[in-house]
């Protein structure tokens, strides 16, 4: 029989005792009952460029709707930057490239500026964004990918160099000049004035949270499936997972693949709204403002880097930071979470054993007992309780899989 040694916690008992009911309560709900109790937030969510509520306001400085429309493209791209880094484990410090790629795609393919001589609109430059940002992850994973932690890092950072000094040098994406007039979505209100143009931020603020809702159920489901389940293993322990037979080196590329898409989008959703593009908003700065709201939201769990991409975009906008004192203010906060909450400010918490557990429940009808390997319901004897094991979903044991 073995022990195993407590460790002392930040949290009192009755904080811990608190946060485990609300998390077993949480988690007994059905997915349905989730998003139900979760609908009031969302129209909170939706109704804050209308409230303009004055504690958190940023005007006058800078308008509101186009603060919370910054903040929600930045959660966008820090849902696609945790699939590469939080659920796959590559760290890519060179995702501003894929949103560059993106937002170039919607401007050759929509401004008079373009060489191409093409005015798609927007619902069109969409798919066909995505697709190319797939694809330029893909040339890129392809060979960089058998490369781990900080080789590929070093590779990653070079591509979004490389993105930027293509713009800068290759003469049809025209540098410092740009392009102007970008497609936007089209669609007007009942008196006849547009719902999307560059001075009212409103309408796109409310297409950008419609999208990353619609993202967020989208990697929900992706997670609990076969793929989200080689991610975790892969990012716990790739040579483990290698010999176990997943084939990692694919389902690495398809983390590439499918972070790229989502950054592609933020890039056209970003450019409608600007209705400008040019060379000076890919730094490699701003690919790691993308880095740091992921760690700080807390890398793996899809809600956490929606939280802190909101965070690093928004406050910034409220308190007016000089630009100099900006990275200065992010990067005493993330060494302050790092020494007294390295897993972010949502952890990832682990429930890839939750559906097995439910499925021996069902089977030997037992609470949340789960039946011992070497049981089962015809040799158990009479009587005897079902083998108890810990709760999972309490937060004190991981078990693998990002929420």
């Amino acid at each position: 029989m073995t022990t195993t040694e407590e460790r002392p916690s930040s949290a009192t008992p009755a904080k811990q005792s608190r946060r485990a009911e609300l998390s077993r309560w949480w988690n007994a709900r059905s997915r349905p009952q989730q998003w139900g109790l979760l609908v009031p937030v969302a129209a909170i969510i939706y109704l804050l460029p209308v409230l303009n509520p004055p504690i958190i306001t940023t005007e006058p400085a800078t308008s509101f709707p186009i603060a919370l429309f910054n903040a929600a493209v930045f959660a966008l791209i820090a849902i696609g930057l945790n699939v590469v880094i939080g659920q796959a484990g590559l760290l890519d410090l060179g995702y501003v490239g894929f949103f560059a790629i993106g937002a170039y795609t919607a401007a050759l393919l929509s401004s008079p500026d373009s060489e191409l001589g093409v005015r798609f609109p927007w619902l069109v430059i969409v798919p066909i964004a995505m697709v190319v940002t797939m694809i330029s992850g893909v040339i890129l994973g392809t060979p960089t990918l058998r490369l781990r932690g900080d080789y590929l890092a070093i590779v990653t950072l070079g591509f979004g160099e490389i993105v930027r000094l293509l713009a800068d040098n290759i003469d049809p994406l025209r540098g410092n000049r740009g392009f102007q007039d970008i497609a936007r979505p089209g669609g007007t209100y009942s008196d006849g004035t547009p719902i999307f143009t560059q001075n009212d931020a409103q309408g796109f603020y409310w297409l950008a949270v419609t999208i990353v809702i619609i993202i967020l159920l989208f990697m929900g489901n992706l997670e609990r499936s076969r793929v989200g389940r080689a991610w975790i293993a892969v990012r716990e322990d790739e040579d483990a997972a290698e010999l176990t037979g997943v084939p990692t080196y694919r389902f690495k590329i398809w983390a590439f693949a499918i972070g790229a898409a989502v950054g592609g989008l933020s890039g056209t959703l970003f450019a409608a709204q600007v209705g400008f593009v040019n060379n000076q908003r890919f730094d490699v700065t701003t690919s790691i403002l993308y880095l740091a709201a992921v760690v700080l939201g807390g890398q793996g769990n899809k809600i956490g880097v929606v939280v802190g991409a909101f965070l690093v975009s928004y406050i910034p906008d409220r308190f007016q930071f000089e630009p100099e004192y900006r990275f200065l203010v992010f990067g005493l906060a993330l060494i302050i979470l790092m020494i007294f909450r390295p897993q972010g400010i949502l952890g990832m918490r682990q429930h890839l054993l939750t559906y097995g557990r439910q499925a021996y429940q069902k089977l030997f009808g037992a609470g949340t007992g789960v039946a011992p390997t070497s049981l089962t319901p015809a040799t158990r004897p009479a009587g005897e309780p079902p083998e108890a094991v810990p709760d999972d979903r309490s937060g004190s044991r991981p078990q693998g899989g990002g929420e």
